[in-house]
């Protein structure tokens, strides 16, 4: 089964072409970053999927899988945003990914579009359970004092007392670190799980701070490594809760 990627984040593309290379039997013959160039290769290059992000520049993917030659590959959108679930089905989708995309939740995509190829042998997939199908980021065998996070082409150790502060950048996180900044595909919900509650707090939709590094705190900011970051309304009750806790004079 032949297979081509399209997104205009880097670190989405390398993501997805990690999980195609763990696929038996799944072929990535092309990655894109600009959707008009992938719609060139597409119409004088047949695959049997495409796995399509749906916000891009110039051309989005919902465009993209509209003048898509017919009968065209089986799509697949991968998006932050699930307020395109329902005009994907329209466009008979095999799927819609929700980003950050896990490894279990690619491998049962692909499952849906082999399903859907006629006279495809089935092919062995590594299940949902098996050890190399967990997360790259952040794994759940973490050590205590640390986590991995999925930077460029590695996993990268980032040891609990060197962060600073973490910033979210729409389907990115921006971990700021004493040793500099590291940028994963990753969501806040999935790093609170990993994180000590005791040692980290989230003060805003876009920030979570380490305690043990905030600097001073005023007029619902607080200061970390020389900058301040702001205290959102929803936040602002639990991290003063947490400040009163934290030795509060």
């Amino acid at each position: 089964m032949t297979c081509v990627i399209l997104d205009d984040e880097p670190l989405a593309l390398d993501l997805l072409a990690d999980y195609c290379a763990q696929i038996p039997g799944l072929e990535l013959v092309g990655q894109f970053d600009d959707a008009l160039a992938a719609l060139a290769f597409l119409q004088d290059n047949p695959v049997d999927v495409v796995f399509l992000d749906i916000h891009m520049p110039r051309l989005t993917g919902v465009q993209l899988a509209q003048l898509l030659p017919q009968p065209g590959p089986r799509i697949v959108f991968t998006t932050a945003y699930d307020q395109y679930a329902v005009r994907s089905y329209e466009l008979s989708a095999a799927d819609y990914l929700l980003k950050p995309i896990a490894f279990e939740r690619f491998v049962q995509a692909i499952q849906k579009v082999r399903q859907q190829l006629p006279a495809v042998p089935a092919t062995a997939l590594p299940t949902a359970a098996a050890p190399e199908a967990a997360p790259p980021a952040a794994p759940a065998a973490a050590p205590d004092d640390a986590m991995f996070v999925k930077n460029e082409h590695r996993l990268q150790r980032v040891a609990f007392d060197d962060l600073l502060y973490i910033e979210g950048m729409k389907e990115y996180l921006m971990l700021y670190t004493t040793t500099g900044k590291v940028l994963t595909l990753q969501s806040f919900r999935r790093l609170e799980e990993v994180l000590p509650p005791e040692r980290f707090a989230r003060i805003h939709k876009s920030f979570l701070v380490a305690l043990s590094r905030i600097e001073h705190v005023e007029r619902g900011k607080v200061q970390v490594a020389g900058r301040l970051l702001p205290i959102g309304d929803t936040y602002r009750e639990s991290f003063n809760a947490l400040i009163k806790a934290y030795n509060q004079l």
